[in-house]
């Protein structure tokens, strides 16, 4: 055996050895998390921590409805700013930039992916939080806002979004085949027409990838989340008020883990579920695109 192909043998088997330690790394997060609920799924019905509304660890009440609320409402509203800007930065970048602008355009959006969450939410803090307080607040009524509030923090999020769902999206709408665009330009069809109409109905599953990872990412976001949205287990009467979620719930209880073994278990049991959920909205995106992909190879 010649040396070229002795290394060939090594590297594959080495690169069988990696992916069978991620794998068994993923297992061993799952039971991890699982065997740190099982104090406090023992002793409370499950039914109780999922929809229970009061939080006081040292009262021995772990109930995470208000918490779960919280996650939605931010993830949703987030999303809900998120997926339109997105979506026609895409078209643009796609459709309309010239060359030059769409080369210089992709980089800066690879760029903001890769940005660290604490840098997003030092930013929010300084920027957003006196700007929603001072001015975007009072517009809407609201006086007491203290700016740290579930709107600033669907907005940081909304921002920390963008970049997954524009790659994505760019992604579909170039796999869309140019004689489609061709044939609806033939019959007369504006170019905002044939977007709307064909390149947007050809890319559909590739879009709802892009939204359900972009879910995941909001969902289990931590750290600036933490940072912008008051920490209050509470359900959040007005987008102005403080809230919490799942994510941020676990970062600032965390200083107590040692001290309450039924907290630690429970913040165990919300870790579980924030894997399980974004687990899920990942598999979900991940499998749409695969066959999106499949359909425009043939």
């Amino acid at each position: 055996m010649d040396k070229r192909k002795f290394r060939d043998i090594i590297c594959t088997k080495l690169m069988l050895i990696v992916t069978i330690f991620v794998s068994i790394l993923f297992f061993l997060i799952f039971f991890s998390l699982l065997n740190g609920s099982s104090l406090i799924l023992g002793e409370y019905p499950i039914t109780d921590l999922l929809f229970s509304s009061v939080w006081k660890p040292r009262g021995g009440e772990f109930g995470l409805f208000a918490v779960i609320i919280g996650t939605l409402i931010v993830t949703g509203f987030s999303l809900l700013i998120a997926v339109p800007i997105s979506l026609l930065s895409a078209v643009y970048i796609v459709e309309y930039a010239p060359k030059r602008i769409r080369r210089m355009v992709r980089p800066f959006i690879d760029v903001l992916a890769g940005v660290p969450s604490v840098v997003y939410g030092l930013c929010a803090y300084i920027v957003l939080v006196p700007l929603v307080r001072d001015f975007i607040a009072p517009y809407f009524g609201v006086t007491a806002s203290a700016g740290t509030c579930v709107f600033t923090a669907s907005l940081t999020l909304s921002v920390m979004v963008f970049p997954i769902i524009i790659s994505l999206s760019v992604e579909s709408f170039s796999a869309v085949p140019y004689e489609l665009k061709e044939a609806s330009l033939s019959v007369g069809a504006t170019k905002w027409e044939t977007v709307r109409k064909v390149i947007f109905r050809a890319s559909a599953p590739g879009i709802l990838s892009a939204i359900l990872l972009g879910f995941g990412r909001a969902f289990g976001e931590t750290i600036a989340v933490n940072m912008v949205i008051g920490n209050q287990a509470v359900i959040p009467s007005s987008i102005f008020n403080q809230g919490q979620t799942l994510a941020s719930l676990i970062a600032s209880s965390y200083h107590e883990l040692m001290s309450i073994p039924r907290l630690e278990s429970a913040l165990m049991f919300v870790a579980l579920v924030l894997f399980i959920v974004v687990l899920i909205f990942n598999l979900l995106g991940v499998l749409i695109l695969r066959r999106t992909k499949r359909r425009w190879s043939f």
